[in-house]
């Protein structure tokens, strides 16, 4: 019989204490979010939650990952917001939060020329 390896506590929740699955998000409040984001939205099946919950996580990696080259490239080992708004301007996948950071940044997206330049420093 297989016993259980090393990442199993991580797997299932062991290392914050929660049990319920491998979910690093909680089901509950991401379901609660599915029943507001319509008005004809009234059951959710079991597996929904799951997979929006999987998505998330995967995008949340990925914004971290690219976040994260943008902090090397200016030499430093802290991960700050306009870092994350560089790396949402520089990939064409995140198209959709330019306007969110372009808001949050202070006045960094003035000048529309600098979009041009972060995204050519990255790519």
């Amino acid at each position: 019989m297989r016993q259980a390896g090393t990442y199993s506590a991580i797997l299932w929740g062991g290392l914050s204490g929660r049990r319920g699955g491998p979910h690093c998000l909680p089901l509950a409040r991401i379901k609660k979010i599915m029943k507001k984001s319509g008005d004809d939205v009234k059951m959710i099946s079991r597996e929904a939650p799951i997979v929006f919950s999987k998505a998330c996580e995967l995008f949340i990696e990925e914004l971290t990952q690219r976040s994260w080259m943008v902090t090397m490239q200016g030499k430093r080992r802290t991960l700050l917001k306009e870092d994350v708004a560089s790396a949402v301007i520089a990939t064409d996948i995140f198209d959709f939060l330019v306007n969110l950071v372009a808001n949050n940044s202070c006045n960094s997206m003035d000048n529309p020329d600098q979009e041009i330049n972060i995204r050519s420093k990255l790519i």
